[in-house]
């Protein structure tokens, strides 16, 4: 069981009595102390800054020298409330909705100052919830709660620093921690109090000590989490003999009991003609006149005389045939447990042979003869006949014939007949009856013709066989399909390895499938399931049959057949409500062309899939498309987005793609739109990959001022750090999230940052950290998307340079070869190398027009310029 982290806190100025006098720079006019009433009405300390109104705020707070006491990893826990920069008016671009946390080292608490430039930064903290004049005026302000973790190995404490840049926040509380693994008992090995360690990824590990009467068996060891829990127990102790372990302790075995062995699992109690008379006892002495063999153990029981049987051996003869000599038993007798060396007067013997004589002679010997004196071993026999035992079943059964109406089988004799058969028993029912109605057939043959049957039916058979002892066992169930044609499908001639096709488990259509197969491939691309399906719905007119998608050789088939595709622009995702077999489980609202909108549940089918997942995945929407009714959850449709084209597109088609988008963003921002939403999900594709931009509803008009700022909810993984940080959205910004989308189309759909959560993708990119070319990405694609992530903003190409860019790229397909070097550049002149006409013919799948070209005296791509239309 998980043994939950202990916080020990450093800091907490909710039990701080007075004021808090912390160091604030500037000391008036920025952060500023005041006391609050919490939410148990009980008074606190409290700093807060609200100057919003000037730009260019750099208020700091600093706390006082906080002694780390051991501990190599900090955590800060923060509560704090901000003021929504919307509810304030007439603050656009000097409000924001963030604060800085830094920290400093530092071996003695003498600094009166802050010294700004000593500082290391820990974060950016933003709000979860914020709150407006409205609530303000309710009393029903959001508090916010955010955590961070701070790594201290250089000096003897530190100091915190909250740095405010222009927000209307207030800090309720500010609690100091650190996390230790409590001291605990695994094993029978005490682990003491640790402290964890610096990195969140390490273990801390450490030797734990076997406790009172325990002895080591392996060397005991664990390891300290970064979370403070306890990890990987390897080794332990082992209570030593005569104590068992109760409740984590080693207790002392009971008079009447013992313990020989550390090994063993618990104290027991003394064997027979045995006592111990203390506590502790490893071995219980005999009684008078009670004896042990030096080779006996201390679980063996004292005796005496010859009569205790120390060890049994069993000896089995059988009459011969001819009943005149009893032979040894071969090893096809089996004795259980064992025939020699028993220690129990019981033993079974099984695979005798029936109505058989036997004898069995039983040795017994006893281990402490010379002990005591007494007689060495004793014996006694038994003989007897077995009874006559009924047939083994049948193994296998096999068909001779088949035509619409009947059935001909045969087998071979039971395996061991035990005696002679004197006839067979053959039970038979429709598969779809499940034995409730069966019919049964006697033959002194082993062989049947099974007539007056149905047509295109399967049937289960069962087979047994009787000699004078009674019947034996059915045989396996084994399944066979009459015909649907008026003719034998098998008859004289046959081959018999085909015969022995009809085993358990064979389908319905096994039997018909060689007569049909064939001819359904010629006529058309139908699978043999869909013809049969067709016989049924002829036999049972008006009755709709389940098709198994999964007879389908292509999983697309079922899907076009069962399911309609609808259009990606109808359907709109709200939020995850789960994680199924295949992805993501999503609600939202689907809202058809023509019809009201309704809510549905979403499917989806995660990111790197194989290629039987997604076989998997469309079988079952092929099988619930097939299903209408009030109580069975209704398909309305599915939809197949790119990724099923991974790796199926040239690498001039995904260019082509691109530079579709970036022209329609060219001339939204001709416009002067922002579109703060751009990413895969909002781009529509044609079938003829013709791409078109969507989704407006984060676009916002770009005031006269180009810095204006908006604020709203963003899409972090696709927006620039400083519409993060600042809410800043300018052409800029969408630049940025157009280097996302390239990633998303030459990765076919995958998710980028992968599984990051959006509070490390926001760090991993304030600390330089960009997404890595995907497979197969050319050289020059990915330096425009580290292009396009440049951190200053003005430091990105225009779309209108990127459009040039991506041109010359389709002009020169050869600067798009996997690993190229070509000089890379977003400015107006490109620089690439010289290509030969082979060259440029043959990564776009036209080099077998290179003797035609050069013919017709176009042998230089100069000279290809010439060429018209005609």
């Amino acid at each position: 069981a998980c043994i939950c982290a202990i916080l020990v806190t450093l800091l907490d100025t909710r039990t701080v009595p007075g004021e808090l006098k912390w160091a604030a720079n500037p000391a008036e006019g920025g952060w500023e102390e005041v006391s609050i009433m919490d939410e148990k009405n009980i008074p606190i300390r409290t700093y807060q800054v609200c100057n919003v109104l000037e730009p260019s705020q750099n208020n700091w707070l600093r706390t006082d020298w906080i002694p780390p006491s051991g501990a190599q990893r900090v955590y800060v826990e923060v509560k704090f409330t901000l003021r929504d920069c919307n509810s304030l008016p007439g603050v656009t671009g000097t409000c924001k909705e963030t604060f800085n946390l830094y920290y400093h080292e530092s071996n003695e608490d003498r600094e009166s100052y802050i010294k700004e430039s000593s500082f290391i930064k820990v974060d950016t903290v933003a709000a979860d919830e914020s709150f407006t004049q409205v609530d303000v005026g309710d009393r029903i302000m959001k508090l916010n709660t955010e955590v961070r973790d701070v790594k201290i190995t250089v000096k003897k404490g530190f100091y915190l620093a909250f740095q405010d840049v222009g927000a209307c926040i207030a800090l309720v509380s500010v609690r100091v921690f650190y996390k230790t693994c409590p001291l605990t008992v695994r094993n029978l090995a005490t682990f003491p109090d640790t402290v964890t360690g610096a990195d969140t990824s390490s273990l801390v590990e450490v030797r734990g000590s076997c406790v009172d009467q325990s002895e080591e068996k392996e060397v005991p060891k664990m390891y300290c989490g970064a979370d403070g829990e306890w990890l990987v127990p390897i080794g332990g102790c082992l209570c030593k003999p005569g104590y068992e372990e109760q409740s984590g302790a080693c207790k002392a075995c009971s008079a009447g009991f013992y313990k020989s062995k550390s090994s063993d699992a618990g104290c027991s109690k003394c064997p027979p003609h045995s006592r111990s008379l203390r506590d502790g006892a490893n071995v219980c002495d005999c009684h008078t006149g009670f004896f042990r063999a030096d080779a006996d153990p201390p679980s063996m029981a004292c005796t005496r005389k010859s009569a205790d049987t120390q060890t049994v051996n069993t000896e089995a003869k059988a009459l011969t045939k001819n009943r005149t000599l009893c032979l040894p038993c071969g090893s096809d007798v089996l004795f259980s447990p064992d025939q020699t060396g028993l220690l129990t007067n019981r033993v079974v013997v099984s695979k005798l042979r029936a109505h058989t004589h036997y004898s069995f002679i039983v040795h017994a010997r006893n281990g402490v003869s010379q002990v005591s004196g007494a007689g060495a071993s004793q014996s006694a026999s038994v003989s007897l006949t077995t009874n006559q035992a009924a047939p083994s079943p049948v193994s296998s059964i096999q068909l001779t014939d088949v035509t619409r109406h009947s059935l001909s089988l045969a087998w071979q004799q039971p395996d061991r007949p035990n005696g002679v058969i004197l006839e067979y028993e053959v039970k038979f029912y429709e598969k779809d009856q499940r034995e409730r109605s069966y019919r049964i057939m006697r033959t002194f043959l082993r062989s049947v013709d099974v007539a007056g049957l149905n047509p295109l039916t399967v049937y289960v058979f069962h087979v047994r066989a009787r000699t004078a002892a009674g019947y034996g066992e059915y045989s396996a169930p084994f399944e066979f399909s009459t015909n649907s044609d008026p003719f034998p499908l098998i008859g004289e001639g046959v081959n018999s390895a085909f015969l022995l096709l009809s085993v358990s488990g064979v389908g319905i259509l096994l039997l018909i499938s060689a007569a049909v197969f064939i001819i359904s491939r010629r006529r058309s691309k139908y699978s043999k399931t869909k013809q049969d399906v067709e016989e049924e719905k002829h036999l049972n007119p008006g009755v709709k049959i389940y098709v198994d998608p999964f007879t389908y050789e292509d999983p697309d088939q079922a899907i076009h057949e069962f399911a309609k595709e609808i259009d990606v622009s109808s359907i709109h995702i709200e939020r995850v409500i789960g994680i199924g077999e295949f992805g993501e489980v999503c609600s939202g609202r689907l809202r058809a062309q023509g019809k009201r909108e309704i809510y549905v549940a979403i499917k989806s089918l995660k990111a790197g899939y194989s290629d039987k997942q997604r076989r998997d995945f469309l079988s079952e929407a092929s099988i619930m498309g097939q299903f209408d009714h009030p109580n069975i959850i209704r398909l309305e449709g599915v939809y197949v987005d790119l990724c099923k084209h991974d790796g199926q597109f040239t690498v001039i088609q995904l260019v082509g793609m691109l530079r579709g988008i970036a022209s329609g963003m060219k001339y939204l921002s001709d416009m002067s739109y922002v579109h703060r939403d751009l990413a895969a999900r909002n781009i529509l594709v044609n079938s003829n990959l013709v791409c078109k931009v969507s989704d407006f509803g984060l676009s916002r008009v770009l005031e006269d001022d180009p810095e204006a700022a908006y604020t709203t909810r963003i899409p972090i993984r696709w927006t620039a750090p400083e519409a993060i940080s600042y809410r800043k959205f300018t052409t800029a910004s969408d630049v940025w999230s157009y280097g996302i989308v390239m990633w998303e189309v030459v990765a076919y759909g995958e998710r980028p940052y992968w599984d990051m959560n959006n509070q490390d993708v926001i760090k991993a990119i304030e600390e330089g950290y960009r997404l890595p070319a995907p497979m197969d990405c050319p050289v020059v694609l990915h330096q425009l998307m580290l292009d396009c992530w440049e951190r200053e903003r003005a430091d990105r190409p225009s779309f209108s340079q990127i459009l040039n860019m991506l041109d010359k790229l389709i002009r020169n397909p050869g600067t798009l070869r996997l690993g190229s070097e070509v000089c890379v550049s977003v400015a107006p002149e490109v620089c690439v190398p010289q290509w030969s006409l082979y060259d440029w013919l043959q990564p776009i799948g036209l080099e077998r027009y290179r003797d035609v070209l050069a013919a017709a005296g176009y042998s230089s791509l100069d000279s290809l310029l010439a060429l018209t239309h005609q």
